[in-house]
Formats: structure tokens, sequence, C-alpha cells
């Protein structure tokens, strides 16, 4: 049985940048136009390295619930892009293996009114990171994340964590 996939290497526009010496800026500029919804929502990327990345919800009321705080929608779509683009920054040279990427559990929690922009501060596990570069073959790989997510005045509003599961072709340095 042949697989197929239909996710088209998601992370093939990052590749060329994304080498043991990453272009953090390029890759922002691609991580920033690649997820639709969080273009349309003004979602942005403002800071990747290969630690952490920072997505911005902007100051828009039209992502606001019916008690006028940013809806927990837009905080999750932050928590998620921070939390992909993280590993985008940690998994760099990695990425042209990456066949695909999705979300297979996550957990929110809100401890106070998202009010104003949110930052969405995404780390992903370096255990997880060192699997992947230190695998020998293909296979599925889990990846545990967290973002963290703060309002204008630092405090803590909310964190989601996320765990993703990937699947990567053997390295290529593999000898068949």
């Amino acid at each position: 049985m042949t697989e197929t996939s239909f996710f088209d290497r998601a992370f093939a526009p990052f590749v060329p940048f994304a080498t043991e010496d990453p272009d953090f800026a390029k890759l922002t500029e691609i991580a920033n136009a690649a997820v639709p919804f969080g273009v349309f929502t003004g979602v942005q990327v403002t800071e990747l390295d290969a630690d952490h990345a920072l997505a911005v919800v902007p100051d828009n009321p039209d992502l606001r619930n019916h008690v006028k705080t940013v809806h927990a929608a837009a905080l999750y779509l932050a928590a998620d892009i921070a939390c992909a683009v993280a590993f985008v920054g940690a998994a760099a040279p990695d990425l042209g293996a990456v066949e695909w990427m999705v979300v297979r559990d996550s957990h929110a929690a809100f401890f106070k009114p998202a009010v104003g922009r949110i930052r969405a501060i995404g780390t992903v596990d370096p255990r997880d990171v060192r699997a992947i570069a230190e695998r020998t073959e293909q296979g599925k790989f889990d990846v545990d994340t967290r973002a963290m997510l703060y309002d204008a005045n630092d405090v803590l509003v909310g964190k989601v964590s996320f765990q993703y599961v990937t699947k990567l072709a053997a390295p290529s340095s593999t000898v068949v």
C-alpha cells in the first residue's frame, strides 16, 4: 500500500533558509505568509531563533469576544503559530525531511482576561528536537511544545500546550 500525503510538504518553502546556520529573518517572513488564517487575523511572528518563536495577536476589536476580551480562538491560533514556528527554528536543519506535521492533542488554560495586544511565546521540548536530529531512519515523531501568553503588562494570561506528530524521511546521510 502506498501512502499518499495530502500535505504536500508544507515546510518546503522554509527549506532553502533552514540550514545549519538558519536565516531566521527569512524564516519569519515565510512563516508570516504560510498560515492563511494567521494572515486573515493579523497574527504575526515577530521573533524567531533556535530556542523560541514569538507571535503577536494585534489589539483588534474584531478579535474580541462578547465581553470585550481577546477571543480564546485568537489566543489558540497565536499559540499554535508560535509553537509551529518554534519548531521551524529548533529543527531547521531537518525541515527538508519533514513530510507533514499535525496537532495530535492540545490543552489550553486561561488565567486572566486577555486584553489588548497579546504575545505568544512558543518553545519546543529539546529532547524531541534531539530525537529528530539523531534519527537513523524515516518515522513518526512526537513533538511537544508550549506557548505562554502575555498581555502588554507582561501578565501571564494563559498557556497552551500542543503535542504534534510529524513524519520525517530518513536523514540524507543514512547509507542504504
